[in-house]
C-alpha cells in the first residue's frame, strides 16, 4: 500500500481539512491549520506532502520524523501544524488497515466515557448567565469562558472586578457540583494576572488558562508559587521540547492542540511527558470534526487526561458548525456532558466529503482581530 494523493480543502467557518488516499482506496482525513493563517498551512502541507506521496502510510513514525526533522528549518506553527493534520491522516488510515479504532492502536481504552465542556464566552457577560443556563440544560457538567476582553497593562480595580464577578455569576448558575474554567488568554501581564489570581481562588475555578502569553512562559514559575488556583497552558507550544519549561515550572494542566502540536504521534508523548511531572492533559480544540476526533481518540488512551475542549456553538463557527461536514453525528453525542467510546476504525467518523469539496469552492480568510488600547497601542486578543 503506498500513498497516491494527497488534497487539502479550505471550509468555513475557518479550518484547513487535508485528505490523504492510498493507491487501494484508503482515506485518511486530518485538520492542519492555524487559525487566521490556514493558507499559509495549506501551502505547507503542500510542500510534505512531496514527502509522503508513493510512501508506505502505515510507517507513521519514521513519516513523522521525516517531516518534522527532514528540513534544516524546523518547528513552529505552521510546519507543526501541517504535519499534525499529515499524521492525523495517517493514523486514520492505519485504523483503518488494521480494522481498530486509534485508541486501540495506542495501547487500548483506560476510560469508556470522556468528559468534555462547552465554550460560552465571557468577553461580554451580559448574556453570560443565559449562556451558562443553556449548556446546563443541555448536560453539561463544566464550561469554559474567557476572563476579560481587552486588558490594560496593569489592571485597574475595575477591570479585576470585573473579571470576578464574570466568574461569580458563572459560579452561581453552576453551583458547586459542576466547574468553570477561565481563560486569560494571554491578554493579562504576569503582575496583573497574580492580582486576578488570588481574587478567583474562592470561585474554585478548574483551572486558568494562558495566565501570561507563551513568549513569557519563564515567568510562570512564579506565578505556580503564588497561585491558589490550578494553572494550564499550552495551545500554542508545539513539540516536548517547549512543554517540557512549563510542567517544570509546575503547571497542573498541559493543553497541547491536536491540530498544532504535532498530531496524535506528538501529543500523546507530551501527555506521556505532562503525566511525569502530575499533570493532567485537556487538549485545546474550538476547531473542527477531525480534530476533535483525533483528540478524543488521545483521551480514551491517556491515563492523565481531565477533559475535553469542542467547538459546538462556538462564537467563530457562523458559516459551519461542528457537525456541518460529517455524515453520523453519533460519535459528537455528548450525554451527560460526556462523549462515549466507539469502535468505529481510524478517527472514528466519516466525513461528508462532498460537503467538504463544496464549501472548498467557497473557502474562507478568517482572521483574528487586532485590538488596541485606548492610547491606540497593540492589545493582546
Amino acid at each position: 500500500m503506498k500513498i497516491a494523493r494527497i488534497e487539502t480543502f479550505l471550509v468555513p467557518p475557518r479550518w484547513l481539512f487535508c485528505r490523504v488516499e492510498t493507491d487501494d482506496g484508503l482515506v485518511g482525513w486530518g485538520e492542519p491549520v492555524v487559525e487566521g493563517r490556514a493558507e499559509v498551512v495549506r501551502g505547507a502541507v503542500e510542500v510534505l506532502s512531496e514527502l509522503l506521496v508513493g510512501q508506505d502510510p502505515l510507517r507513521i513514525e519514521d513519516h513523522w520524523q521525516v517531516l518534522t526533522r527532514g528540513g534544516f528549518y524546523r518547528g513552529g506553527p505552521v510546519l507543526s501544524s501541517a504535519v499534525a493534520g499529515l499524521d492525523q491522516a495517517l493514523w486514520d488510515i492505519a485504523g483503518q488497515a488494521y480494522g481498530a479504532p486509534v485508541h486501540a492502536l495506542l495501547g487500548g481504552p483506560v476510560r469508556d466515557t470522556v468528559r468534555v465542556y462547552a465554550w460560552v464566552g465571557g468577553d461580554e457577560p451580559s448574556r453570560l448567565r443565559e449562556q451558562i443556563t443553556a449548556q446546563v440544560e443541555a448536560g453539561f457538567t463544566a464550561v469554559k469562558m474567557n476572563a476579560a476582553g481587552a486588558t490594560s497593562p496593569v489592571a485597574t480595580a475595575a477591570e479585576t472586578a470585573a473579571v470576578v464577578a464574570r466568574v461569580a455569576a458563572a459560579r452561581e448558575v453552576l453551583g458547586p457540583d459542576r466547574d468553570v474554567a477561565v481563560d486569560f488568554h494571554g491578554r493579562f501581564t504576569a503582575a496583573s494576572a497574580r492580582r486576578v489570581l488570588g481574587e478567583l481562588a474562592p470561585l474554585h475555578p478548574l483551572f486558568v488558562e494562558e495566565p501570561v502569553v507563551p513568549e513569557q512562559s519563564h515567568l510562570l514559575p512564579g506565578l505556580v508559587t503564588t497561585s491558589p488556583v490550578p494553572l494550564a497552558t499550552g495551545e500554542r507550544l508545539y513539540s516536548r521540547t517547549e512543554f517540557l519549561p512549563v510542567l517544570t515550572a509546575g503547571v497542573a494542566v498541559a493543553q497541547p492542540d491536536l491540530s498544532h502540536a504535532g498530531g496524535i504521534s506528538e501529543v500523546r508523548r507530551i501527555a506521556s511527558l505532562a503525566e511525569t511531572f502530575g499533570a493532567l492533559l485537556a487538549p485545546h480544540c474550538p476547531l473542527g470534526p477531525i480534530a476533535l476526533a483525533a483528540s478524543l481518540q488521545i483521551a480514551f488512551a491517556t491515563p492523565n487526561f481531565l477533559i475535553q475542549e469542542q467547538s459546538r456553538g462556538i462564537h467563530y463557527n457562523k458559516d459551519a458548525d461542528l457537525l456541518s461536514y460529517v455524515v453520523d453525528p453519533e460519535p459528537f453525542r455528548f450525554v451527560d456532558g460526556h462523549a462515549r467510546r466507539g469502535d468505529r476504525p481510524g478517527l472514528g467518523i466519516t466525513v461528508d466529503e462532498a460537503a467538504v469539496r463544496a464549501a472548498d469552492r467557497t473557502g474562507h480568510a478568517w482572521r483574528n482581530p487586532v485590538w488596541r488600547h485606548p492610547d491606540g497601542s497593540f492589545a493582546e486578543w
